[in-house]
């Protein structure tokens, strides 16, 4: 949802690479990174199909998959300035092919006539945005000293992709000098290599309603975070009070038939004692506190000023460790 070019670059070429793997093998051809073709025949039409189309599966896969990971920044900064992006980079990192095997040949005279074709060097450069604005979540520690993040599954994809083929580490290192310098403020690239307005709202026109996907209708509609782990952290949230409303409904229904009162601290503890690791910067895992047992009595007097009776404000009180605006939500709900 709301990344159609993404989702586009996740179809399209696939789906092209797959064909002419296993389908039209005798075309694949004329989506050959070849230089020598580029450079003594001029065949500049190879810069277009060379780098668009993945011949290896392996490449389409990780590359397929990082695309999927990357579409944040679509997200983040709307298609047109993500297309933008993706052109600029895309542009620069072919001059920058050019120039880093004339480089290699000069100096360790190393003659490379091809490359690995693809779609390779602007899904190199966005893991320079990737790197400075994504944040760094820990998530586990391995043997207590290598530390998990949210961003490790796609580091571990670049390295796969940079290890399938001889000459793939010049697209990463293309891909990458082109990322920099189109993020870099001072060479203002990025205003010299972006996609035109009218071009933006032909394709918005044309091709989005094609890929775009439609807002899911059967759940409840929440904000959206700036990262996938914050978008499946509040969906966690969401499901983890509606789970808890539906239990506090059940209980009073059962008070209400048996008589008593609610035991709150069943139902809250685990809930609010959960580690949210996407909403802290860096610091150690804490483990469940148990909440505490005294309540302010200016909370327990402004509940009773709600109406509430002084038994259940206390209960909700301690239950949800002397939240009031939690305390009151599921008082006037239930």
């Amino acid at each position: 949802d709301k990344a159609p070019l993404s989702k586009s670059l996740l179809l399209v070429p696939s789906a092209i690479s797959i064909l002419l793997t296993l389908l039209f093998q005798h075309y694949q051809k004329f989506f050959a990174y070849n230089l020598q073709a580029v450079k003594e025949d001029f065949q500049i039409w190879r810069l277009v199909c060379g780098r668009t189309i993945c011949l290896d599966l392996k490449d389409t896969f990780c590359s397929s998959l990082l695309i999927y990971n990357f579409r944040v920044f679509e997200r983040r900064y709307g298609s047109r300035k993500f297309s933008s992006f993706l052109l600029g980079t895309w542009m620069l990192s072919a001059l920058f092919d050019l120039l880093l095997v004339e480089i290699t040949q000069y100096v360790f005279g190393i003659t490379i006539n091809s490359l690995p074709s693809g779609f390779l060097g602007p899904v190199f450069a966005l893991f320079v945005p990737f790197y400075s604005s994504i944040p760094r979540v820990q998530v586990t520690q391995v043997l207590g000293h290598f530390s998990i993040t949210n961003k490790s599954l796609v580091y571990i994809l670049g390295l796969q992709l940079l290890t399938s083929g001889s000459y793939i580490w010049i697209l990463a290192l293309s891909g990458l000098i082109s990322g920099i310098c189109y993020n870099n403020s001072i060479l203002k690239v990025h205003r010299i290599l972006c996609v035109p307005r009218w071009v933006a709202k032909i394709f918005s026109w044309t091709l989005e309603p094609v890929f775009s996907s439609a807002e899911p209708m059967n759940e409840v509609r929440v904000g959206m975070g700036a990262t996938v782990d914050i978008q499946r952290q509040q969906r966690m949230e969401l499901l983890d009070r509606q789970i808890m409303m539906s239990q506090v409904a059940q209980m009073r229904r059962q008070r209400q038939q048996q008589g008593g009162m609610i035991n709150w601290n069943r139902l809250f503890p685990p809930l609010r004692h959960r580690h949210n690791a996407n909403y802290q910067d860096h610091r150690p895992s804490e483990q469940g506190i148990p909440p505490p047992t005294e309540v302010s009595e200016e909370q327990v007097a402004r509940l009773m000023e709600m109406g509430f009776s002084r038994g259940d404000a206390l209960e909700a009180l301690r239950a949800s460790n002397n939240d009031l605006n939690v305390a009151t939500n599921f008082l006037l709900q239930h």
